[in-house]
């Protein structure tokens, strides 16, 4: 028996996987975009993956959580932005384009403009190609992941929007965008492996943050950044899963309720008991 792991393929996932190997695993990785991922999980064809927030908020009951490990920010995360030609405040009753790939920032886009700046407009769902079209022509719309790094670096559009640093901004709480998500198939069945993983997964993380310009200098000639680029926004990231991150989830999905996105919000189940990262410091 072997574990199916999803992969997202973008480069905050990188301190993640890129050690793995080294501390035993032996599973396999099916990667694909976040909301290919959630609709994978949520019909148990892969065990685990740092999967969307609000996939776990939609479906908690399918799942459990992997203690102390998220994708967050707090503050700017560089790569989730919402570019426009206009200040976000004119964009009141606008239409604005967003990407299919993600389910988690299209969610937090729309709690931020409906709780702060009174907006009643709608998104229009777009291929990611599609929606730097629109930004290019002077429209305003969501990128993610490495395009959204590359287009905030290049300053494609004159207003720039960073939605971690706007959540921080209004609350003062990390933005919990994906978590370690396992379904509860595989919690039943592969607790050992699961179990296994956390700790290969902790240990691998550990590796990179220790040294995080040679995994810089390993990756930069193929995903076009520069290596000094790379090690700042890994270095902006949250890794962990604190209680101000949990503060911080349990808002979000407060405010997604209120603003209709979630029928209600969902108590936070963990794979086992929870552990500190303290358990994984003697990995190297």
């Amino acid at each position: 028996m072997s574990l199916l792991v999803g992969h997202i393929p973008y480069l905050n996932c990188a301190p993640f996987f890129h050690h793995m190997p080294d501390f035993g695993f032996s599973g396999r990785l099916l990667r694909d975009v976040p909301t290919r991922l959630n609709a994978l999980l949520a019909a148990g064809r892969i065990d685990v993956a740092p999967a969307s927030s609000f996939e776990y908020g939609c479906r908690a009951g399918r799942y459990r959580l992997l203690p102390a490990l998220s994708i967050s920010s707090v503050g700017a995360v560089q790569s989730v932005l919402l570019l426009a030609s206009d200040p976000i405040e004119s964009l009141r009753d606008g239409t604005i384009a967003v990407t299919d790939a993600s389910a988690t920032s299209v969610a937090l886009l729309r709690v931020l403009l409906r709780e702060w700046y009174g907006w009643t407009g709608r998104l229009a769902v777009y291929p990611t190609n599609e929606v730097e079209r629109i930004i290019a022509a002077g429209g305003a719309g969501l990128l993610i992941g490495d395009r959204a790094l590359r287009a905030g670096l290049s300053g494609t559009a004159p207003c720039i929007y960073d939605l971690g640093q706007l959540w921080h901004e209004y609350t003062g709480l990390p933005f919990v965008f994906a978590l370690w998500i396992v379904h509860q198939r595989a919690a039943e069945t592969k607790a050992a492996e699961i179990q296994a993983f956390a700790v290969q997964l902790q240990a691998s993380l550990q590796r990179s943050r220790q040294d995080y310009v040679a995994l810089a200098r390993h990756l930069a000639t193929d995903c076009g950044f520069n290596a000094t680029a790379l090690v700042a926004y890994w270095q902006a990231m949250s890794y962990q899963f604190g209680e101000t991150h949990r503060q911080g989830l349990e808002l979000f999905f407060r405010l997604a309720v209120r603003h209709g996105l979630l029928p209600e919000a969902p108590p936070l189940c963990f794979f086992g008991d929870p552990f500190s990262v303290d358990a994984f410091k003697g990995i190297t």
